[in-house]
């Protein structure tokens, strides 16, 4: 059985560019799946052929078990979408803006005020309840973005980058009201380039580079696959890097990476806390003092870097009306995608 959130073989063009290039996801219903890639992947676009907005030129979707090109108006009342910039009314107030959704998707007077009450509580947004949005801060409109999605309280949320431009404080909160929705049982696709959100949120990753899913797994399994942990040593002095070179090439296992203007070596290693203690006992024998010493295990960055070649980019997505944000990927090849 398909999942709450079921793709197979999306395809989207926008003149030459291929936005889409087959793109499958399967994600079991109370889950969060990441949908993570830099800028220009193709993840907005995705997240527009799921919820309706955008028909893709071939493929299959299926979204809490309605066919998104059959069923569109079926789709739009079983779903939840957070888009990447707050879609408020900034002349209404925080409660208005509930209401309104509320009457929107046809609830009473009654129901959609006792929700918008409910709602404004849950972000924190009680004592702005009466203010019109365009006073509100940013944190506070997204705040506000996310409670409209969730009116009626949908099976199936999307959130497109959600925590883009808001400060630690006010992602961590966020965070922590995607985590309640998920335990009450919703289905959550959530697009991202903030790497620690990914790794904090998601049960199950999909990389996307050049319109295709590159890799998917979970977060550990993603890691496992940039080649496990290393040790990372930073001596006092030049000239014992000699000395600790040895040591870490007896003790790990392949070749040692040196820095020498910051004095660093890096070498993989399996054993974990285990081997770090026998390379901290080895140095001390051989008489090199260390100014740093630690055992690294690998990043979703390091992921990125791995599967993409480049680092995640911290900018907007490609629009999926403008087909020239993502130009730039039309001559580059897409890398094959990684086991499983």
């Amino acid at each position: 059985m398909p999942g709450a959130i079921y793709a197979e073989g999306l395809v989207k063009t926008f003149g030459e560019v291929k936005a889409l290039d087959g793109v499958d996801l399967d994600v079991p219903e109370g889950t969060v799946l990441g949908l993570l890639g830099p800028n220009g992947a193709g993840k907005t676009t995705t997240v527009r052929v799921l919820t309706t907005l955008l028909q893709p030129d071939s493929g299959k979707a299926v979204v809490a078990g309605l066919d998104v090109l059959r069923q569109p108006n079926e789709v739009r009342r079983s779903i939840g979408l957070s888009g990447q910039f707050a879609a408020v009314d900034e002349y209404l107030t925080g409660r208005e803006n509930l209401h309104m959704v509320g009457q929107l998707y046809q609830m009473s007077s009654r129901d959609s005020k006792a929700r918008a009450v409910e709602l404004l509580e849950r972000f924190n947004l009680s004592d702005a309840a009466d203010r019109p949005a365009k006073t509100y801060s940013g944190g506070m409109r997204r705040r506000l973005d996310l409670a409209a999605a969730l009116v009626v309280a949908p099976p199936v949320m999307f959130m497109d980058e959600p925590t883009t431009g808001l400060d630690p404080r006010n992602r961590q909160q966020l965070w922590g009201v995607i985590q309640e929705l998920v335990k009450s049982g919703t289905t959550l696709l959530l697009t991202t380039q903030y790497l620690e959100e990914a790794d904090h949120l998601a049960d199950t990753i999909c990389v996307v580079d050049h319109g295709r899913v590159i890799a998917r797994g979970t977060a550990d399994q993603l890691k496992a696959q940039t080649g496990g942990e290393r040790v990372e040593v930073v001596v006092h002095e030049r000239d014992q890097i000699d000395p600790a070179r040895e040591v870490l090439l007896a003790l790990g296992k392949g070749e040692v990476a040196v820095e020498d203007h910051t004095r660093k070596l890096t070498v993989p290693v399996t054993g974990g806390a285990k081997l770090l203690a026998e390379v901290i006992r080895d140095l001390d024998t051989r008489g090199v003092e260390i100014d740093d010493i630690g055992l690294r295990r690998p990043t979703l960055d390091d992921v990125f870097i791995s599967l993409t070649g480049h680092a995640a980019e911290i900018l907007p997505e490609e629009s999926g009306d403008a087909p020239e944000a993502a130009a730039g990927r039309k001559s580059r090849k897409p890398r094959k995608e990684s086991a499983k």
